[in-house]
């Protein structure tokens, strides 16, 4: 009695392991098919957008799991950016992997660095253009940009400005925005005031294009920029070091003939 009651258990357990084996496929298979379907909805609508726009036309994309990768070329890395944008705002996507190559123009570093200077040197006017800082360095084509703004409009317009710029091949960027406080507000109105009122310095407030970078970071000042002269930036770090309120100043102005790097 007690061996068929042992050999009937074991029959049940086998039974009930199948039973949980179909189920268990049952629901791979269903899962499956959900994402398969998922996927092909996202590749048409996606290849539908795509295909609407012109700068688009050798893009390709695949789609596994809701993840998107894009292949292909586009002439400028701004329409690298686009396209992954358009493919993020398709629905249900989850990731985009974007690898499609830029195959504009091929410009000389040195030539595209300084056409991406002047861009910037004078698209970028007003009150913030004294208070943010931006480095240019480029190299087969990859530009590499760093530095300081205040408010994040300086930053946003310079990117948008190189992105869109021919010969771009990647962007590197690395913009740090200052802390915004009534304190270090006031640092930069004192600071804008004993620098542009001298005698020596005023020159640098004629052309926009030029003024002495003043970035202020929790009290601690910073002057970047090019001068014609040793004693414009001596005299511009002792004005810096006058100011009531600074807990340090930093003289990082560089002379306009030993600049190596654009300073915008």
């Amino acid at each position: 009695m007690t061996m068929v009651t042992t050999k009937k258990a074991g029959l049940l357990n086998i039974v009930g392991a199948l039973l949980a084996v179909g189920l268990w496929s049952a629901t791979l298979v269903a899962q499956t098919a959900d994402a398969t379907r998922y996927d092909n909805q996202i590749q048409t609508a996606l290849t539908m957008k795509l295909g609407k726009k012109d700068q688009f036309r050798d893009v390709r994309s695949s789609v596994q799991d809701r993840i998107v990768t894009l292949t292909g070329t586009v002439d400028l890395y701004q329409r690298k950016l686009d396209a992954a944008k358009l493919a993020r705002k398709t629905a249900s996507v989850q990731a985009v992997h974007n690898l499609i190559t830029v195959a504009g123009p091929n410009v000389p570093d040195a030539q595209l660095e300084q056409k991406l200077a002047k861009k910037l040197r004078y698209v970028r006017s007003g009150y913030d253009i004294t208070f943010d800082y931006f480095a240019l360095n480029v190299k087969d084509g990859v530009v590499m940009v760093e530095g300081q703004d205040r408010t994040g409009v300086g930053r946003d317009e310079a990117l948008a400005d190189i992105s869109n710029m021919p010969g771009v091949k990647d962007v590197i960027a690395n913009i740090s925005l200052e802390p915004v406080s009534p304190m270090d507000d006031g640092l930069r109105l004192r600071a804008a005031r004993v620098i542009y009122l001298d005698s020596v310095l005023s020159k640098y407030a004629m052309d926009p294009a030029r003024p002495i970078r003043i970035i202020v970071d929790n009290g601690h000042v910073t002057l970047y920029g090019s001068v014609d002269s040793t004693m414009d930036k001596t005299v511009a770090g002792i004005r810096a070091n006058q100011l009531f309120g600074a807990f340090s100043v930093v003289n990082k102005l560089v002379i306009e003939k030993d600049s190596g790097q654009s300073g915008l």
